[in-house]
């Protein structure tokens, strides 16, 4: 067995710096918070496009805990007479002077997360069922049934397609990234598309549209929203979507509605004009949001962007065994079969948790249980063959693991402490996932604004992931802990010390929140 040093040092400033571990001064535990964002932009036409003003109304509060928030307003309406430009006015609230813009407008999708400490993890007490249940839910309106599982488990096909090109184009890098809200936010944008455009954003999101009508698609994310949002009293996910919008744009009162009941969205008035101002306004919103762990999640604004969606998820609790801080100690992690870096190494003896061993896919997989209605897979593959694993990564082989978890007493285990985030541009990477034509000038946005003159310019989406271990003894890790060296005869050890997965979960819909690949957790 590893010798233990002394522990890790003191943090006395109370922070939890972004990409480094630290103690926190209360007990450590497990954050997970990711963001998003999609910037809307207007199409270029032969004549300058204007938008109208609306009237100045005052601005209501940004909605944040537990709720989806999603502002997104823009209005355009003719202003000449020739249809095929749309030509539109928009008149400054101020002067009443228009402003015209010969491009297309911008629509910025944010997506925020923060996936911190997966350390002891709490998504709610054992006790809170937080409304939730895996049956059919009646819709109130039609009677249409919809399965919570069953959208799990297509969202789960498309958190696959995604990683695996996240992993193309990222090799040999660290992965984090919330399909959930990726998916939640994209799902928000598809209310406002039309025609070949919505098509290929739930073609995207990987429903078979012959099989689901657009409209159960939509109830079946909002029963899920509703399901993981219902208040309790160690409630520690929250998620929301917001909206913000041009001032001086108007959006069809049906797309806001619409956003509102299903997805708990809200618009928010933002002057654009001041890109400064509204890129603060936006990244403030979401730093607070996501705790403090997300921050500058838009570096900046187009000229052309009249809209922002945003998307957050902010996830924390304990593990239901947590680690022992005075175990934590200094250890090599294989980067490749070549190169090695020290991580602070926590470990645990004797845990009896559930287990499996793949030999088809030659990895072993081991879940981590957290105190409420969440839990954790480490999938270990064997050393060669992260890219054999990546490649079977579907619905299927996550079901089949499930399905094959036993009970199993491992001797040792060791899992290292870390804290990884990274950013992403999906406007990149959801073209190659068949979802194009809402970033190009033939964008039928025209559900959100009544015309065709909106296109997403931008995709932006941040993770943060921090695992580490529980318990309020982490500062105070200075001493050395001895213990008796038993002699066990072949002890059953599992050491996360090369590249591993890790997929979190909620226990009770079988969504995937969380999927992260931790190459160097250094």
């Amino acid at each position: 067995m590893p010798r233990r040093s002394s522990g890790l040092a003191e943090n006395t400033s109370g922070q939890f710096p972004f990409g480094k571990w630290f103690f926190q001064n209360e007990p450590l535990s497990a954050h997970y918070q990711k963001s998003s964002c999609l910037a809307i932009s207007s199409l270029s036409t032969e004549h300058n496009l204007c938008l109208p003003a609306f009237p100045k109304k005052r601005e209501e509060p940004l909605v944040g805990i537990n709720r989806h928030q999603c502002a997104v307003e823009k209005t355009v309406r003719k202003a000449g007479s020739h249809p095929e430009h749309q030509d539109s006015a928009v008149t400054d609230a101020a002067g009443g002077h228009q402003l015209c813009r010969s491009e297309k407008m911008a629509l910025l999708v944010a997506l925020g997360l923060l996936m911190a400490a997966i350390c002891p993890a709490v998504l709610c007490q054992q006790e809170c069922t937080l409304g939730r249940n895996t049956e059919l839910q009646e819709d109130q309106n039609n009677g249409t049934l919809v399965d919570s599982v069953t959208l799990a488990s297509i969202n789960t096909d498309f958190a696959f397609s995604l990683y695996k090109q996240l992993a193309l184009n990222n090799p040999d890098k660290n992965i984090v990234f919330s399909p959930f809200s990726i998916s939640f936010a994209l799902a928000v944008l598809s209310l406002g598309a039309n025609s070949n455009t919505l098509k290929e954003i739930l073609e995207g999101l990987k429903f078979n549209l012959t099989e689901t009508p657009e409209a159960d698609i939509h109830r079946g994310f909002g029963n899920l929203l509703h399901m993981l949002s219902q208040p309790g009293d160690q409630v520690q996910l929250s998620t929301g979507s917001t909206m913000f919008v041009e001032k001086r744009l108007q959006i069809l009162a049906e797309f806001k509605e619409k956003a509102r009941a299903l997805y708990q969205a809200e618009a928010s008035s933002t002057d654009f004009q001041k890109p400064q101002e509204a890129k603060n306004l936006i990244n403030d919103y979401v730093s607070k949001q996501t705790h403090g762990k997300i921050k500058d999640l838009i570096s900046d604004l187009d000229d052309q962007t009249v809209m922002v969606l945003v998307n957050y998820i902010y996830f924390k609790g304990k593990w239901k065994t947590p680690f022992d801080p005075l175990d934590t100690f200094d250890s090599e992690f294989h980067l490749d079969k070549k190169r090695t870096v020290t991580v602070p190494m926590m470990n645990i003896e004797d845990l009896t948790t559930p287990y499996f061993r793949d030999e088809e896919l030659s990895c072993s997989v081991v879940e981590l249980k957290y105190t409420g209605n969440a839990s954790a897979l480490f999938i270990l593959p064997d050393e060669g063959k992260m890219q054999q694993l990546e490649s079977s990564l579907q619905p299927e082989t996550l079901r089949r693991w499930k399905d094959s978890l036993r009970p199993r007493m491992i001797n040792e285990l060791y899992m290292p402490k870390f804290s990884i985030s990274t950013d992403y541009s999906l406007e990149n990477i959801l073209p190659q996932l068949g979802i194009r034509e809402v970033f190009s000038t033939q964008a039928d946005l025209s559900r959100i604004t009544g015309n065709k003159v909106l296109k997403v310019s931008q995709v932006v989406h941040k993770a943060v992931l921090d695992v580490a271990e529980t318990g309020t003894e982490a500062a105070a890790a200075t001493g050395v802990k001895i213990a008796l060296m038993s002699a066990k005869l072949d002890p059953f050890i599992v050491s996360f010390n090369r590249p591993f997965l890790m997929i979190l979960s909620d226990t009770h819909t079988q969504s995937v929140l969380f999927l992260a690949k931790i190459t160097n957790p250094k």
